[in-house]
């Protein structure tokens, strides 16, 4: 029989999940065995797993997991060196050249186990199968709008956090939008046809916020792309491949510019194929922007699990997308599974 084993999230703000209540239960009438990890920050809780007739296991003992077990999470596992006998179902973050990528692919092959990376579970045609880019938009637009706010008094941004809802982020970004004088607010967004770029927009849009949207005709020249420095609000929302133009040269900090805040929310600083060279590190919501330039003020923010700032609406959405994936988990050697482990294998 078929285990996957939800695990709870070991990463500091990160209280989103793959599975629902509704989804698990799903699983177990398709014939899947589904254990679900105890969580103390989950946003989704335990009581509706029970009902569902998932096995409840202690939080954070997937090590000592049945060595059949398909472990599933989201974000990264605890950096201990541990060898990883299982397969898991988690964001590896370790195909583009990224140092703790080789870290991690050093630890499957040590313990024989095998990495289906969410970003690579893809279709026949390369498009993939589930992703949380529409909220990672509408909450990045939304960190984006406090650097800016901050700067208005001088100031950097400070800590972001969780929202209930998207409704009730956007109450609060237009309380605190009312007294700032927007006429020269504008953004521009790259990717803005995609899942991450609809989001951006549409936060964007429910403030009244003029966006500019361009995709990849708008970019097919390969730059250099001047319109970036005449927008207040830059927002990368594509991934960056091999090949991806460079967006914002490192001479923009001091190039004539209006541009005052950086959102790349696509958020591969240590890729070698970063569009973005202004700044090599990922922020935090603790400290969610860098200032990388004064007279004129530039912050770039750069937070790399923004769908956790609305976990229960990007949980419940992303869950939706990877359900039907999930139900053909027994047969691993087929579809999105098995592209997957190719993808591994060749990175491996």
């Amino acid at each position: 029989m078929t285990h996957l084993w939800v695990r709870a999230e070991q990463r500091e703000n990160e209280d989103r999940v793959g599975l629902t209540p509704a989804g698990a239960s799903e699983l177990i009438k398709a014939g899947l065995r589904v254990t679900v990890e105890q969580s103390s920050v989950r946003a989704i809780g335990i009581d509706g797993y029970k009902a569902a007739g998932c096995e409840i296991a202690p939080e954070n003992s997937w090590p000592d997991a049945p060595v059949n077990a398909i472990i599933f999470g989201l974000k990264e596992l605890p950096e201990d060196g541990s060898p990883l006998p299982h397969r898991h179902i988690m964001f590896g973050h370790a195909y583009k050249g990224q140092a703790s990528g080789r870290i991690l692919l050093g630890r499957f092959k040590a313990g024989g186990g095998t990495l289906y990376d969410l970003e690579y579970l893809v279709d026949e045609t390369g498009r993939r199968v589930a992703a949380f880019g529409y909220w990672a938009g509408y909450a990045g637009a939304a960190v984006v709008l406090r650097c800016w706010m901050a700067q208005q008094s001088g100031a950097i941004a400070g800590p972001v956090g969780v929202f209930k809802s998207s409704e009730t982020l956007v109450d609060d970004l237009q309380e605190s939008l009312q007294h700032l004088d927007k006429s020269t607010l504008n953004a521009l967004i790259i990717g803005a046809l995609g899942r991450v770029g609809t989001g951006a927009s549409d936060l964007l849009k429910a403030l009244d916020i003029p966006v500019t949207k361009w995709d990849m005709a708008e970019t097919a020249s390969g730059g250099p792309f001047p319109e970036v420095l005449e927008h207040t609000l830059f927002l990368n929302c594509i991934l960056a491949r091999p090949g991806t133009p460079v967006f914002v040269p490192q001479s923009a900090k001091t190039d004539p510019r209006q541009l005052r805040v950086i959102g790349d929310i696509a958020c591969d600083p240590d890729s070698d194929f970063s569009p973005i060279k202004v700044y090599n590190r990922t922020t935090t919501w603790t400290e969610p922007a860098l200032r990388v330039h004064d007279e004129p003020l530039l912050d770039v923010t750069a937070i790399d699990n923004l769908p956790s700032m609305l976990p229960v609406e990007s949980s419940q959405d992303y869950a939706e997308q990877l359900l039907p994936s999930l139900l053909t988990l027994a047969n691993l050697d087929s579809g999105v599974w098995a592209r997957a482990e190719t993808t591994f294998n060749e990175h491996l």
